[in-house]
């Protein structure tokens, strides 16, 4: 007997897959809220290799559904790439967890984390596509219900996605570095309470209106051509396009000098979709449609690349030029990435409403449509936030309202475009291809959080912090800082013609202790530190005590830190010395041959791009509203 097949009740398989969804989302949003915070404050790295190591990892995330979507499609169905996907994550989580106890040793936490990023992108590849195309199948053809039912799915993932930051950032954003390895903890079990809730519900509940198990078999299983036989694999295509691939590689590799990351995603970005579209078993009308999703994907690339700024150069924003004082406490800085998502769950059932009363009285736009709205409104919210920092003076840190505004404008905008999204490729997607089109439009994410992390690199900097080490890895260093003459060593201050402090800057700044115990420098002349500067940079890092001025580029600050260490179970807490180097006058980044010179300039190149691209895809809309041939 088919389970809730009523106009008005939703199937009950619907609320198995949001709770495995909202657990799974809460280990990645737990994981993301601390991610950037991790690399910049545990393992000390500056914020544009951050925002590239960030781009990569959630731009890998969104790459690998293919490979899960191919998978399921043709072999091991929804369901066993499901479990397989929930079991990788976890593993995933776990290095991180020891990425983070071990965060004082950088030989040693570097490679748990990039081995626990390998785990988590590997395992999400399995597991996001497949339980996304479950969703439509609860449902017959046609069934109106479709939208409002990933809406309401949307609305799981971004509980979890509300309740990770304020739980892992409450365990691990408390200031002290080595507290983040609990907030990936906590992750691991929101991964581990995901595949529980899926295993032991499954059978019951994720079933078609006819009562047949969904996600048993694969994909592909469930569409045969006129023989009974499966849709053969087109060796050919695959050759040629696997051949463009390669080139492509080569030419963004070396011609246009990406990154090997960077280089694959955006090849494939290219191929996969070729592929797919050049299968000869497509009739005209699947052809068709499949072009929508492709043109509606390209577009939503602009929207993600501007919306995933959250995870990176927000949360720069918010740790260093946002007022986070509230009631006389601090809140943290991972916080803030709850205020998307509880405005969606707070707005979400608005929008289903809302949608579902157009609906009825056939006033309700088509996807394309809804997805240019999306845009528009994202423009919006950051053009809000421009005018918040506009001749603001950078030590001056601006009200939290611009940041809580920002989001929750821009979730308007992500409820009109990311579960319209989904919805539209479900219903316009072959059967035999649902999977590997799902994984072809969160290719496009892929492609988006890939060019997020370029563009957060380009966050400006009045001050741009060049090195953090041990006191101890420089004691010359530390004389200097100190002033303590007599503790250099003699052959420092021996006679030394030619030399000057700014080699001595400039072997401090690389933290080469040999150079620096072996440089003849006659005296060090000091500049005075303006107080603009130093206002500045304690915007940035509250915690330094002092601080000595090299020359007019480079500035010396100290500053202590506690640091937690675990022997034989006890904890022992000890204050450990650090000495950070600082260029005052920082290359100003530029963005095709336009200079980001402060952030209201670095805001405003978001408003240009989503703004455009609301436009072209408003223009557009018509045509791909036709091409859809009867689907909205």
């Amino acid at each position: 007997m088919a389970v809730g097949t009523s106009d008005s009740k939703h199937p009950s398989g619907l609320y198995v897959l949001f709770f495995t969804e909202m657990w799974e989302r809460f280990s990645y949003y737990g994981m993301r809220a601390l991610f950037v915070l991790f690399m910049t404050k545990a393992l000390l790295f500056d914020k544009a290799l951050g925002s590239q190591i960030y781009g990569s990892y959630t731009g890998l995330v969104y790459l690998t559904p293919l490979l899960g979507g191919y998978m399921a499609d043709r072999y091991w169905g929804n369901r066993k790439s499901i479990i397989v996907g929930g079991v990788l994550m976890a593993i995933g989580q776990m290095f991180m967890f020891f990425a983070g106890t071990f965060f004082q040793q950088a030989d040693i936490a570097t490679p748990l984390m990039f081995t626990g990023l390998g785990f988590l992108i590997l395992g999400n590849g399995f597991f996001k596509p497949n339980i996304s195309t479950m969703v439509g199948q609860l449902y017959p053809p046609g069934d109106k219900r479709v939208d409002s039912a990933f809406t309401i799915f949307y609305m799981g993932i971004n509980l979890g996605a509300f309740i990770a930051p304020l739980l892992c950032g409450y365990l691990g954003d408390t200031g002290n570095p080595a507290d983040y390895r609990w907030g990936f903890l906590v992750a691991c079990i929101g991964m581990c309470l995901s595949l529980v809730v899926f295993i032991t519900l499954k059978n019951k509940h994720i079933v078609t209106p006819d009562g047949e198990q969904i996600g048993e078999k694969p994909n592909s299983a469930r569409e045969v051509n006129v023989s009974g036989e499966k849709t053969p694999v087109n060796y050919k295509s695959m050759a040629i396009w696997g051949g463009l691939f390669l080139v492509l590689m080569f030419v963004f590799l070396n011609m246009l000098g990406m990154d090997l990351v960077g280089s694959f995603i955006f090849s494939l970005t290219i191929a996969a979709p070729g592929y797919i579209i050049t299968d000869p078993s497509l009739s005209k009308i699947e052809r068709q449609r499949i072009w929508v999703i492709y043109i509606a994907a390209f577009f939503v690339i602009f929207f993600w690349a501007a919306f995933e700024q959250a995870g990176a150069s927000l949360t720069y924003f918010a740790e260093e030029q946002t007022d986070r004082s509230f009631f006389g406490k601090n809140i943290p800085t991972s916080y803030f990435q709850s205020i998307n998502a509880v405005a969606i769950v707070i707005f979400a059932p608005l929008f289903v409403w809302l949608w579902g009363w157009m609906g009825k009285r056939n006033l309700e736009p088509a996807s394309p449509f809804k997805q240019a709205l999306g845009l528009f409104l994202l423009a919006i919210g950051y053009l809000v936030i421009a005018f918040g920092v506009k001749g603001l003076d950078p030590s001056t840190k601006v009200s939290m309202v611009w940041l809580v505004s920002l989001y929750t404008i821009h979730t308007f905008g992500e409820l009109c475009l990311s579960p319209i999204g989904l919805s539209m490729v479900n219903k316009l997607s072959p059967v035999k291809l649902a999977s590997l089109l799902m994984g072809v439009w969160f290719l496009s994410t892929a492609a988006a959080n890939k060019f997020a992390g370029t563009l957060s690199a380009l966050y400006p900097e009045e001050v741009k912090i060049e090195k953090v080490f041990s006191a101890k890895a420089s004691p010359v260093a530390m004389s200097i800082l100190n002033n303590d003459t007599h503790k250099i060593p003699d052959n420092v201050w021996a006679d030394s013609k030619g030399s000057s402090s700014l080699k001595l800057a400039t072997a401090i700044k690389s933290a080469d202790t040999d150079s620096l115990s072996s440089l003849m420098v006659d005296s060090v002349k000091t500049a005075t530190v303006s107080n603009y500067y130093l206002k500045v940079i304690k915007s940035a890092n509250g915690n330094f005590d002092h601080a000595l001025m090299l020359n007019d580029t480079l500035l010396l600050t100290h500053e202590l830190v506690d640091v937690v260490t675990t022997i034989d179970g006890k904890k022992t807490s000890a204050k450990e010395e650090r000495v950070q180097t600082w260029n005052l006058k920082p290359v100003k980044p530029t963005f095709m041959s336009v200079k980001i010179n402060d952030l209201y300039d670095f805001f405003m190149l978001f408003v240009f791009m989503a703004g455009a691209a609301s436009i072209f895809l408003f223009l557009l809309s018509g045509k791909l509203l036709k091409m859809m041939n009867g689907v909205r």
